[in-house]
């Protein structure tokens, strides 16, 4: 992940950084995403639609501090959260996704087995109803700083609305504090902005995905 500011970079070297980037996930024929956010240099979104990536839906780039999530919000009754870190259950974590999206999710599990070690590893965390996967939800903690990423969230429709993404919230904002990242970054999509606004954070900014096929 590049976390570096590009802002100090020429127009050739921007295009240059652009370029290695998607030759690198060419090479190994893979999709990815690049995340961009309304304070980005302008140049940078036309390069990725040159790269053959297209934006997808805006999100709201919402902050606040980790204390101020980390309440004590419960699961509802029956059903139960634990931190996973086999491939078999980041396997279900990616099939969660793509379930919930109807998009091919599968290359997720890749992703998250790789974030789990280094000085900064994610906390996945998988919620079940007797065996059956009903939500999934991880944090990302940006090394070096003191900001951690609140990411995934995804629900079954059948399970919505019942306080499993509030509950999950809270308890990677206890992780996040327990680690010593006192702020918490989310991605958030209309359906979670409402939720974390009234629970005190504030939305910054919008971001928008560029994703290649």
């Amino acid at each position: 992940m590049l976390t570096a500011d590009a802002s100090g970079l020429t127009a050739a070297q921007l295009q240059g950084l652009v370029s290695r980037t998607f030759g690198f996930y060419d090479e190994h024929g893979r999709g990815f995403e690049w995340k961009t956010f309304d304070h980005d240099r302008r140049d940078l979104r036309p390069l990725l639609v040159q790269h053959g990536a297209r934006p997808e839906a805006a999100e709201a780039l919402v902050l606040g501090e980790a204390a101020a999530l980390a309440g004590d919000a419960e699961l509802p009754a029956g059903l139960t959260v634990r931190a996973v870190t086999s491939r078999t259950d980041l396997d279900r974590v990616a099939a969660l996704e793509s379930h919930v999206w109807a998009q091919d999710w599968s290359w997720l599990a890749d992703d998250l087995h790789a974030r789990l070690t280094g000085p900064a590893p994610v906390e996945v965390l998988l919620v079940e109803d007797q065996g059956v996967t009903v939500s999934a939800a991880w944090l990302v903690p940006l090394g070096g700083t003191q900001v951690a990423g609140l990411w995934g969230g995804s629900t079954l429709p059948a399970y919505r609305g019942r306080g499993i993404y509030r509950a999950l919230v809270s308890r990677r904002a206890h992780l996040a504090l327990e680690r010593g990242y006192s702020t918490l970054q989310v991605d958030a999509s209309e359906d979670s902005r409402p939720i974390l606004e009234r629970l005190g954070l504030h939305t910054v900014g919008r971001t928008v995905p560029y994703a290649t096929a």
